[in-house]
């Protein structure tokens, strides 16, 4: 591993910036990022685990030692496989490939839904720790997180066509749709009830990774009824609210457990003086 880098939180920021950027203008130097940003992957990706770490800081203080990824990783496959498009370089998919099906094999559970982090030994590739940071409590289930693998998962199959990858991203779509409150906006713990804060960053993840799946699935009723709930979703995202407020988005949640932000506008626009 390549101790300077620092950070996962990569795609996140520049296949976002960069990478639609050369998509419209085919600007070669939005190009060179998008690739620079894809090689800090690789620094972070262990062989014997075969999954890109996640928090390299983690490991430095041993609060997720030797070796972990969280959930939140597969959004950074869009940008290895959009890495791989503008390059050829057989590196980035194969590293992206692999990621993804070491996430299915352990962080999966039987019932559909995800953990948030998993520890493994560097060396044996042996997942040790099944955890959480941001839920409620290891078996719970933290929404963003859930949304995160739906949308993960869902651009996995558009890139790679592997029916592996379209039977997850189904699985945990479907597990999530069922745990809907009627407004389809979900708390921030999908299993805690108990303190209804609500979790409207997972659902704009959500609905993005609806949308997509919708227009890859073959099936018309299954297609209908995809769209069906990502709109419900925006109808609710979109709906007015009696408070003036310069964010994009009401009421989220980053880490209700670790006593973070709760109940928060996030994305912040900036008016006119």
């Amino acid at each position: 591993m390549n101790q300077r880098i620092n950070s996962y939180d990569l795609s996140f920021i520049f296949n976002s910036s960069n990478g639609n950027s050369y998509r419209i203008t085919d600007k070669e130097d939005y190009n060179k990022t998008l690739l620079v940003t894809a090689d800090s992957l690789t620094y972070l990706f262990n062989k014997n685990v075969g999954i890109i770490l996640s928090w390299p800081e983690q490991v430095k203080n041993n609060m997720y030692w030797s070796h972990n990824t969280i959930i939140d990783n597969v959004i950074n496959l869009e940008l290895m496989f959009a890495a791989y498009r503008n390059s050829d370089n057989p590196l980035y998919t194969s590293l992206a490939v692999s990621h993804a099906d070491v996430t299915i094999k352990n962080y999966i559970r039987t019932d559909s839904t995800v953990y948030h982090v998993l520890v493994y030994d560097d060396k044996t590739g042996e997942c040790i720790r099944k955890c959480t940071h941001q839920a409620y409590a290891d078996n719970f289930l933290w929404a963003s997180g859930k949304a995160w693998a739906i949308y993960g998962y869902t651009m996995c199959y558009k890139e790679t066509g592997y029916e592996k990858h379209l039977k997850t991203a189904k699985e945990l779509t479907a597990a999530y749709l069922k745990r809907l409150p009627e407004d389809y906006i979900r708390f921030w713990d999908l299993d805690d009830l108990k303190i209804q804060n609500t979790a409207t960053e997972a659902a704009v993840i959500v609905v993005s990774g609806l949308w997509e799946l919708s227009e890859l699935e073959k099936n018309k009723t299954e297609k209908v009824y995809l769209k069906n709930a990502a709109e419900k979703m925006l109808r609710s995202l979109s709906s007015s609210s009696e408070t003036e407020n310069a964010a994009f988005l009401l009421h989220s949640t980053r880490n209700r457990s670790k006593k973070g932000e709760a109940d928060i506008p996030i994305i912040i626009t900036l008016r006119p003086k």
